[in-house]
């Protein structure tokens, strides 16, 4: 089956994100601009314009009302999903690299980048306070002085956070206090990506040492899946079945030296149990920087390197295959 290319940014992807239902894709990279979609059809409904540097993250809230974005213009902007007006600046020192509404949307949080001499932060705000936006006062600031976050989601209710640091631990930081619940180092190299499941009873993280491991958010506890020669830039887990698929492939800067093939830029498709490779679908020109089931888990989508995002639906043998496994 041939796939949805949506070709709305100059750069390479750095994350896609589905919003709850699921009708709507936002698409965020190393150029400026902001995308929403239809997921249906591919059709582009509009941007968000405003950054001045590369988009690292994005986030819709529980209802997408507003979505939320980080960038390397040293800022973490809010806006209306629906007319596309900004609601809110909040400027950094550094480049903001991961943002994310927690479970009721009314609370914020951002990781900024180590850099220029300023420390790794996770910062968080109350929406529901507008003094702390117009102060840029966080009601919480968590420093990160021994290794950069470089992705974090939100726990189950928004009780903690999830963050996963470049030198490949894993930390919770409770969002009431700020202290930290509990560390673990399963990886060795950088944590490229976190995701959770759709009820969040599980997550899923992708890192530079070739693996992805999936935990349960009380303990941590992982088990792995190998990509074996090839960093993983992104995982995620089916809501309907017990399947990963995991984006990655060679390092950027190599790409031009290798031919598509030998560079592994395929999605590749794993039983979470049996953590058994059971599928590839190739079509990016270099690494695969992100990747996300559609809500249904009926398709999902890719971004990659190469700029392009690509939407896949399933064929329907796909999903006899797995009644009758």
């Amino acid at each position: 089956q041939k796939p949805i290319l949506l070709q709305g940014h100059e750069r390479s992807i750095t994350q896609i994100k589905y919003n709850r239902e699921g009708d709507l894709l936002f698409t965020v990279a190393k150029d400026p601009i902001v995308n929403v979609w239809y997921s249906v059809n591919g059709e582009r409904l509009g941007t968000y314009n405003g950054h001045t540097g590369a988009v690292w993250c994005v986030d819709a809230d529980w209802d997408t009302r507003h979505v939320l974005t980080g960038s390397a213009d040293n800022s973490c902007r809010l806006w209306d999903c629906e007319t596309g007006k900004q609601l809110a600046l909040v400027k950094t020192s550094s480049a903001v690299r991961t943002c994310g509404f927690d479970f009721g949307g009314n609370i914020i949080m951002f990781s900024t980048d180590k850099q220029m001499g300023y420390q790794c932060f996770v910062s968080f705000f109350d929406l529901r306070d507008p003094s702390q936006i117009e102060n840029n006062e966080p009601y919480m600031k968590i420093p990160c002085s021994d290794s950069k976050i470089t992705s974090a989601v939100w726990g189950p209710l928004g009780e903690f956070i999830i963050a996963g640091h470049e030198s490949g631990e894993l930390n919770q930081f409770s969002a009431k206090s700020g202290e930290q619940l509990s560390t673990i180092k399963e990886h060795t190299k950088q944590i490229n990506d976190i995701q959770t499941s759709r009820d969040m009873t599980m997550f899923i993280t992708a890192s530079k040492d070739n693996t992805a491991k999936v935990s349960f958010p009380s303990s941590l506890d992982p088990s792995g899946i190998s990509a074996r020669e090839r960093p993983v830039n992104s995982a995620a887990l089916s809501p309907i079945f017990d399947h990963v698929v995991l984006g990655g492939g060679q390092e950027a800067m190599d790409v031009t030296t290798t031919s598509t093939r030998i560079g592994k830029f395929e999605a590749r498709f794993f039983h979470l149990a049996f953590e058994e490779e059971f599928g590839r679908v190739k079509g990016h020109f270099g690494p695969i920087n992100s990747v996300a089931f559609h809500p249904d888990g009926k398709s999902y989508s890719s971004g990659g390197e190469d700029g392009y995002v690509r939407i896949h639906y399933f064929d329907p043998q796909y999903f006899e295959f797995e009644f009758e496994a």
